[in-house]
């Protein structure tokens, strides 16, 4: 009886990976995630739907306008300009239709001007596409370059060359600018000063978690590089959720101009915003945490002379900063028009500041202990502390007003 080997049995397909599996395991749940939170209220996911819908729907009312209405054999440009001109916000969709639309023009003259000249698809191919490659990189037309080069190669695809079909397709492409930026600017014309608000609060929020994570680990006598190390890293996640922050800023800026109030009262957009001046003082907050962690890495190297602070100082140390991310995390909620809450020991934003002054007058006690017996301890303790003051001074309003 032969024998059926493993090199000669059918396999059938792989089974996936555990990494992979895992991997879109995560991804189903972060669409899971953004989908309960657009069906839950209004927030990113929720705008993000409705441009994906709005941009459907000026692709499907341009084609209807251009083949079933006006009959235009060159259809199939309007519906393709009008999809993509759903931008962001109604100023860039006005931007991105001028470069896109000038684009398209020089990549159906080009294209025709060249199969004219060479009466070869080819040829008109090789003339044509190394000159709108070279304007697709030019800086005017933004990132709609792109635009000439496909056109001209539907162009000479079709065949059709001839000056009827060239107004037709430029008139097309028009008609589908006119039409995305209409759609985009009258339809829940779209706005990010939600986005904003948002990333101002996550940044807060963020902020003050890190400040309890840190308390945390300084309570345990064995942190060391490692553990600095994921401070490190937190820090650095503070840095990029501050540059989200600024990208969100300039994004609602851009979000008001050429829209009208009436339309942004329908779309419902809350009106108001935080001042930039919240933007600067969160950025200072995000640095002082980067000095802080710093000095604490340095302190935990064994390599460095600067020797952490002992035990109670430590101790006393952490609870300060567990009653700065208290203040954090009270701000977001603020931010986020929530409800105060109290602390987990019952203590509510009000009674944070009396805390702070308790523990800073301990913290000074320690440092002049620290003075007297360990030089080097006493240093890194006022540097913490001057950092952890300068924390405090941003977080707490009432002190701020000082």
């Amino acid at each position: 009886m032969t024998r059926v080997t493993d090199a000669v049995r059918p396999r059938g397909p792989r089974p996936l990976s555990r990494a992979a599996a895992d991997a879109l395991w995560r991804e189903a749940a972060s669409v899971g995630r953004a989908a309960r939170a657009a069906w839950r209220g209004p927030g990113r996911e929720r705008d993000l739907v409705v441009q994906s819908l709005k941009a459907a729907a000026a692709a499907l009312l341009a084609w209807s306008v251009a083949s079933v209405w006006l009959g235009d054999p060159m259809a199939l440009m309007a519906p393709w300009v009008a999809l993509v001109l759903v931008q962001a916000t109604v100023y860039s969709s006005l931007r991105q239709a001028a470069q896109q639309w000038t684009a398209i023009c020089a990549g159906t003259l080009l294209a025709s001007a060249a199969q004219v000249l060479t009466d070869d698809t080819l040829g008109a191919l090789a003339l044509s596409m190394p000159v709108l490659m070279l304007l697709a990189n030019w800086s005017r037309f933004g990132d709609q370059g792109i635009y000439g080069a496909t056109t001209a190669v539907f162009t000479l695809a079709s065949g059709s060359v001839s000056a009827s079909a060239v107004g037709h397709r430029v008139g097309q492409a028009a008609l589908g600018a006119v039409i995305g930026i209409a759609v985009n600017a009258l339809i829940l014309p779209p706005v990010h000063l939600r986005d904003v608000r948002e990333n101002l609060a996550a940044l807060a929020r963020e902020a003050g978690d890190l400040l309890h994570t840190v308390a945390g680990d300084l309570r345990d006598a064995e942190w060391d590089a490692q553990v600095a190390v994921g401070w490190s890293h937190g820090s650095a996640r503070l840095e990029r959720r501050l540059e989200a922050l600024r990208s969100a800023r300039g994004w609602s800026r851009e979000s008001l101009r050429l829209a009208s109030g009436p339309l942004l009262a329908v779309r419902g957009a809350p009106k108001a915003l935080p001042p930039e001046s919240e933007d600067e003082r969160w950025g200072r907050v995000t640095g002082h945490i980067r000095a802080l962690t710093r000095t604490l890495a340095v302190a935990a190297d064994e390599d460095r002379t600067p020797a952490p602070p002992d035990g109670p100082a430590l101790r006393s140390y952490a609870r300060l900063l567990e009653l700065i991310g208290d203040a954090c995390r009270a701000e977001s909620r603020r931010l986020l028009d929530a409800p105060d809450e109290a602390g987990p020991d019952g203590r509510t934003a009000d009674g944070v500041e009396d805390a702070m002054w308790a523990e800073h007058e301990r913290l000074q006690e320690g440092l002049r202990e620290q003075a007297a017996h360990a030089a080097t301890r006493a240093t890194v303790l006022g540097t913490l502390l001057l950092q952890a003051e300068n924390l405090w001074t941003e977080t707490v309003p009432g002190v701020r007003k000082q």
